[in-house]
């Protein structure tokens, strides 16, 4: 019987070997020789009980799952489970025959649900970077940190309401304190710690304490649309980006594009607020860091201090003031530090006034000379002809932090955006399906960011492999040949 192109006949026996089926530039192929797979049984040693219960499916073969999953963006385990059960390639890389059964998605949802903590999940992160490390492929000099928001497996009409505690500046007290001694400079009183007011003489006051109590939580509190299907994510909405409740990926990777450390927040937390929790993890892990890059969300007082106080160097934008429109340029009120002052663009001076609790200083002018000055409409529209400008306790910080934006060395570092934190936010998206998550409850999404950079992070360390063990092998066929044949070489 005659078979047809593109037809097989029924019960035909063929003898398939696996290994000849793989091509030998498959990423796969590439990714089991990257790394030490070896090293995952000792992550998870104390999760397993060696005498007890039924044989477990080898955790190598559930995190090889994940890792496909986030390597090709699929949406769901379940739909990971089917495509590995019905591709060579995929069991070829977790070392299943044609024959054999491949584990039930539902395995491997309850072990990362309920076994793999959040420790785990770091420590594959981190076993990943050691193994870039070892081969000199990280560069951890330069860091890029920046933000990318994740739509929520939350519809946005299905919202409440909610008033929540305002958080606490992670700051606060360092501020505090510098905020009381600079009063004290200029023989001011002292603001209190709880209140953050100065401290006034007692009057008598028919409330009663109870309701002094309610009134002031009260105030130290605001109201947030919380989510009722998803209530971790938060409300995000910027520029022509529809209303939609997300979570954010506050990331920093160095300067070839390896993701140094994630933090996962609600999608309604700044960049600057989440940016001690990055920070800090990434000079841990990584002390020899000299120079961070960000965009000018970032440039604000505390962060240029902290960067700067630890001898470190914050490369950042420009970041436009924010001033009267169409007045004064902002650069045209000069600070006279000697005589701390303001000097205004009509050469009059601006005196201290006060250190606010938000750690600015307050130049005011006299209202009888701003009353006759030429140019008062475009300086301020105050009733009482008064003009205040405000300087950071820190400025000074912001100042070092502008001076690195005109060094060429800082300047290239941050034209290098596009090409590192960006590039990792668009193929993270683009290709590996972080666009938005079907995942809910901030735990169970961070776990899942943190394995899709650790497979992009495990994919560019194969590639860089891959590419180098080439190049090698050809430098070497290059070299024995004009080795055997030095009339060639000589020709």
């Amino acid at each position: 019987m005659m078979l047809t192109r593109g037809k097989m006949e029924r019960g035909v026996v063929e003898i398939v070997d696996m290994e000849s089926l793989v091509p030998k530039d498959h990423l796969l192929r590439k990714i089991d020789a990257a790394v030490n797979w070896e090293r995952v049984y000792g992550m998870v040693e104390e999760l397993y009980c060696e005498d007890n219960g039924r044989p477990g499916i080898d955790p190598v073969v559930l995190i090889k799952m994940v890792l496909i999953q986030h390597l090709y963006g699929v949406s769901s385990l379940r739909r990971t489970a089917e495509e590995i059960s019905g591709s060579i390639y995929y069991r070829w890389f977790l070392g299943y025959t044609l024959s054999e059964e491949t584990p039930h998605f539902s395995t491997v949802s309850y072990n990362f649900r309920h076994r793999f903590t959040e420790e785990t999940i770091g420590k594959i992160f981190a076993w990943i970077l050691e193994e870039a490390a070892g081969t000199g492929y990280l560069y951890p000099q330069a860091v890029f940190i920046d933000g990318t928001h994740i739509k929520a497996s939350a519809n946005i009409h299905s919202k409440i309401m909610k008033a929540v505690p305002e958080a606490a500046v992670r700051y606060r007290e360092e501020l505090l304190a510098e905020i009381n001694a600079d009063r004290e400079a200029h023989k001011k009183l002292p603001f209190e710690e709880d209140d953050g007011e100065p401290p006034k003489p007692k009057k008598h006051n028919s409330t009663s304490r109870k309701k002094l109590k309610q009134r002031k939580k009260a105030a130290k509190q605001r109201k947030i649309t919380c989510s009722t299907t998803d209530p971790d994510s938060g409300l995000f909405h910027k520029g022509e980006h529809k209303r939609c409740f997300a979570y954010e990926a506050h990331t920093a990777c160095d300067r070839n594009g390896f993701v140094l450390e994630a933090v996962i927040t609600s999608g309604n937390v700044h960049d600057s607020v989440a940016f001690d929790d990055v920070y800090d993890k990434v000079t841990e892990a990584f002390p020899q860091v000299e120079t961070v890059i960000a965009d000018s969300a970032y440039k604000t007082p505390h962060i240029c201090k902290k960067v700067f106080d630890d001898g470190r160097v914050l490369s950042s934008a420009y970041k436009r003031p924010q001033t009267k429109k169409d007045g004064h340029a902002w650069w045209e009120y000069v600070y006279d530090e000697y005589y701390d002052c303001i000097i205004c663009p009509e050469y009059k001076t601006l005196r201290y006034s006060t250190t606010n609790r938000e750690g600015y200083r307050e130049y005011k002018s006299r209202s009888y000379i701003c009353e006759k000055c030429p140019t008062r409409h475009l300086c301020t529209e105050s009733k009482n002809c008064e003009k205040t400008v405000t300087r950071h306790i820190w400025q000074d910080y912001v100042e070092l932090a502008e001076d690195a934006r005109y060094t060429p060395k800082y300047q290239e570092l941050y034209a290098r955006r596009k090409e590192t934190i960006e590039r990792v936010f668009a193929d993270a998206k683009e290709k590996h399906g972080m666009r938005y998550t079907h995942y809910r409850g901030l735990t169970q999404v961070s776990n899942w960011v943190r394995l899709k950079f650790a497979a992009m992070n495990l994919k560019k360390l194969a590639n860089w492999k891959g590419k180098a063990s080439f190049s090698s092998l050809f430098y070497s066929a290059f070299r024995l040949h004009f080795t055997r044949n030095p009339v060639s070489a000589a020709a």
